[in-house]
């Protein structure tokens, strides 16, 4: 290698690390779009061309510049498409140089003679856009030239980079903004002292505080003074306090900043990653607490409702002493805790229902449904879909799906009043429901399953309907787990006396009487009637005397108790005692004759079971009769 060569190439390495030099210190102390504009004008002063610019792709063939110089100024940015340009050729193969004559292989370049472009590239490889350097003259192949044109064009490209992930972030960061801003949930930051950092729009609307009041405000001075509202804030701090541990939805008491009214939120906090602030979100659940407190009111008020109901009624309040009641009430108390069936047999009027819902209301089930349904009421037919409930168009007349007795009393008591009177087919049903505690609606084939106590009753003797074929055998053992007979008055004479102390005290003040004592000549023929009506009839009577009385003495005579005067009191006698001896005329015969029949029936008239079937008349022709023979149920 000669001198002259030596001297060139050293000339050449100066020129790169001027040209170098040249680039890094115009470009150096910037970034952003002052980058990309000192990056073209002085590349376009290193490399010797009037013109360079920086372009990113705006679509698939379409670029649009970033920084561009021409000749000796910035000037302003333009879009353009790639095809038909030297810039085409870049973005799609790499670095492209022509030395001359660009304007005769690409037209559109009116005046450009020669062309150096060299394309961005993203970290992970993708063309971002290309960086270029032109001139109207020629521009030799300098390899140098290129290098330097590379090594900011790796620049250029991780600049681009850069603006696209802050551009990226600052998107992020205004919809992360509007988020909490106008997110449905208040959001609150605060700081490790509790004071308000930054709030948003339902924050400030659940807080009732401006949006300048928001730095500097305390949390704690949203606590109302009540002990058990600081106790609870100091307890949520504690548990953000301890470490990284988000809390659980506690539920703080506060008070409005603006109006100081009552405000209960559901809270939960987080501390921030550095440790200098806590996230905090809350759910204003002011509505919820308020109705919880309202409902809570109206249950204890509903409770004391039916208190006094049930003192009106008399519904478990059951009034005696006597042996035979207190025998009955010991049996209540060993099978109430239990689930098991109970069958509870008496003459009508001795008080039936009102053990069934002793037995409920001090067992496990007392707070769950206590149903009653009257067997002897309901048409045959029905019974079935009393019970069990039938689905829309299980029959003529079902127009809509009904839920029968079972289905409500899920969970608790079903009463089976008058069992003895339920239909055959509909006891094999009954059955079913006992031992699979399952069934099906009338029409349905849905099996719906059941958790109930069936407490059954009845007047008759189920012991003789099952030997006539009217009652199913494996029923009766069924709901004869428990049995409980209850005693007729006239089996306990002793309560006669409480009895009309209690119903004298319910019934006068409805009727405007207020009655002091009870004759004592009232209570001894009171206790010497046989009462074939026992209890029921008894309260009739006292409700009917206190109408009669006009003194404060309750005083009960033959009228009152529906006796005619000839017709004296009788001693107590056994329910199946024999009828009075018929005299010698068909009007005598005819008396006894219906009036066994009637207590044999225990005196039910209609029905296939009642006293008119078994007669074979009507019961109409029936009670005619009995009108005109004097046979009233208070006088046989």
């Amino acid at each position: 290698m000669d001198s002259n060569s030596g001297l060139k190439e050293e000339a050449a390495e100066r020129d790169e690390v001027n040209w170098l030099r040249s680039v890094l210190e115009g470009t150096a102390s910037s970034v952003g779009d002052d980058f990309l504009r000192n990056l073209v004008r002085h590349m376009a002063l290193a490399v010797g061309a009037s013109h360079a610019f920086v372009a990113e792709f705006v679509a698939a063939q379409r670029v649009r510049t970033l920084a561009y110089w021409k000749r000796d100024r910035i000037v302003p940015n333009i879009e353009f498409d790639l095809s038909g340009t030297p810039c085409e050729e870049v973005v799609a193969g790499g670095m492209c140089h022509y030395t001359d004559a660009v304007q005769t292989k690409f037209p559109r370049e009116n005046g450009i003679e020669s062309y150096l472009g060299v394309p961005l590239l993203s970290y992970e490889g993708i063309a971002l856009g290309h960086l270029c350097v032109f001139d109207e003259r020629p521009m030799s192949a300098n390899p140098r030239k290129f290098s330097v044109l590379q090594i900011f064009a790796a620049r250029a490209a991780a600049e681009l980079d850069r603006l696209r992930a802050e551009s990226l972030l600052r998107e992020s960061e205004d919809r992360y903004k509007d988020l909490f801003e106008e997110a449905p949930i208040a959001y609150v930051h605060e700081g490790m002292d509790s004071k308000f950092i930054r709030a948003n729009r339902a924050a400030l609307k659940s807080l009732g505080i401006k949006a300048e009041d928001v730095t500097g405000t305390c949390g704690r001075s949203f606590i109302p003074g009540t002990p058990s509202a600081r106790r609870r804030f100091d307890e949520a701090l504690t548990a953000v306090g301890k470490g990284k541990e988000e809390t659980s939805g506690m539920v703080l008491e506060l008070r409005r900043k603006d109006t100081g009214a009552p405000l209960w939120i559901q809270w939960w906090s987080k501390p921030d990653p550095s440790g200098t602030y806590t996230r905090t979100m809350f759910v204003d659940i002011t509505q919820r607490i308020l109705m919880e407190q309202e409902q809570a009111r109206l249950q204890a008020q509903n409770l004391y409702l039916q208190e006094e109901i049930k003192s009106v009624h008399n519904f478990e309040e059951i009034v005696g002493s006597s042996p035979a009641l207190q025998k009955v009430l010991d049996k209540v108390n060993r099978v109430a805790p239990t689930d098991a069936s109970v069958l509870i047999w008496g003459e009508t009027g001795t008080g039936k229902e009102l053990i069934a819902r002793a037995i409920h209301s001090t067992s496990s089930r007392a707070d769950k449904p206590f149903i009653k349904i009257n067997c002897a009421a309901l048409p045959a037919g029905l019974v079935e879909s009393e019970l069990f409930g039938h689905e829309r168009g299980a029959f003529s007349g079902a127009i809509q799906r009904r839920i029968g007795r079972f289905e409500l009393a899920h969970g608790g008591t079903l009463f089976l009043d008058e069992i003895g009177e339920v239909p055959k087919d509909v006891q094999v049903k009954l059955l079913r429901v006992l031992q699979e505690r399952e069934f099906e609606r009338v029409g349905g084939g849905q099996t719906i399953k059941c958790d109930v106590r069936v407490i059954a009753a009845t007047n008759r003797p189920l012991e003789k309907a099952i030997q006539e074929g009217e009652f199913r055998a494996d029923l009766y053992y069924r709901l004869n787990v428990f049995p409980i007979n209850m005693p007729a008055l006239r089996d306990r004479t002793e309560d006669i006396p409480l009895l009309v102390q209690f119903f004298a005290q319910k019934y006068a003040p409805r009727v405007g009487r207020r009655i002091e004592s009870i004759e004592p000549q009232t209570l001894q023929r009171l206790s010497n009637y046989r009462w074939p009506g026992n209890i029921r009839e008894l309260e009739n009577i006292i409700e009917r005397a206190l109408i009669l009385s006009t003194t404060s003495v309750l005083r009960i005579d033959s009228e009152a108790m529906g006796l005619s005067v000839e017709q004296p009191l009788r001693e107590p006698a056994r329910d199946d005692s024999p009828a009075p001896a018929a005299s010698g005329n068909l009007n005598g015969v005819q008396r006894v004759h219906i009036l066994n029949t009637l207590r044999d029936t225990n005196w039910v008239i209609e029905g296939r079971r009642g006293a008119a079937a078994r007669l074979e008349i009507k019961p109409a022709t029936l009670r005619h009769r009995m009108k005109k023979l004097g046979i009233a149920r208070s006088n046989s």
